[in-house]
């Protein structure tokens, strides 16, 4: 059954690192509240995708600011977007001050449509939406993300070792969470989800219960 969405703005901020089911949390989430969803992580896949294609060095502070500032929408439909290259460059290329300045606006508009929406990523409750009525930070051990990421890919045609996809999400977790700008960290408020030992079904309800409370909490307040 599908909740109601309270007015006017509510918005479901779902951090967490690579392969934590956090996409898929912000999916269910979305369908649940009737509510738009955007997963931030593939304005950064599009990006770095934009620079590989042009053969651009993903280290290059003014290709990747070129790059984001001629970033479209229809780009985060693009297969291309999907794959261990890309996440890999996401990664590399979301270090630059400049990208994330150039995809903040994209980001904070998109929370701010009336209604609400949900979005995921790693900076949504900390940078982006820090004003967000709920909050979660979606996590799981580095080789139970590892697993799931290898079965996503192994299943998309990718021919990829398990050992290396565990070596990628080490980096990626070293790379996301020491960077300067905005780097990957839970929220004071946010309500930590390990989904380590959870199936999606169960992962998927416990932040629906984690969202429910804290809509009541913030509908109480508004009352107030």
């Amino acid at each position: 059954m599908k909740e109601q969405a309270p007015n006017p703005n509510f918005v479901i901020a779902v951090d967490g690192p690579a392969a934590s089911g956090k996409g898929t949390i912000a999916t269910r989430l979305g369908a649940a509240y009737g509510l738009p969803v955007l997963d931030t992580g593939l304005l950064y896949r599009a990006v770095g995708v934009l620079m590989q294609r042009a053969s651009e060095d993903l280290d290059d502070h003014e290709a990747a600011a070129a790059a984001a500032a001629i970033l479209t929408s229809d780009l985060l439909d693009d297969p291309a977007c999907r794959t261990r290259a890309a996440g890999e460059a996401a990664s590399r290329v979301a270090i630059h001050p400049r990208v994330r300045g150039a995809l903040m606006d994209f980001q904070r508009t998109f929370a701010s449509q009336e209604g609400g929406a949900v979005l995921d990523g790693r900076d949504i409750g900390t940078v982006i939406a820090p004003d967000a009525p709920a909050k979660l930070y979606v996590t799981a051990s580095p080789e139970v993300r590892a697993e799931r990421r290898w079965k996503q890919l192994t299943a998309q045609g990718e021919r990829v070792e398990l050992a290396d996809v565990l070596e990628d999400i080490h980096r990626r977790d070293a790379r996301d969470g020491g960077r300067d700008a905005a780097p990957m960290r839970p929220a004071a408020d946010a309500v930590l989800l390990d989904t380590s030992e959870m199936t999606i079904d169960q992962a998927a309800d416990a932040a629906r219960r984690i969202v429910e409370a804290a809509r009541a909490r913030w509908e109480k307040s508004r009352q107030s």
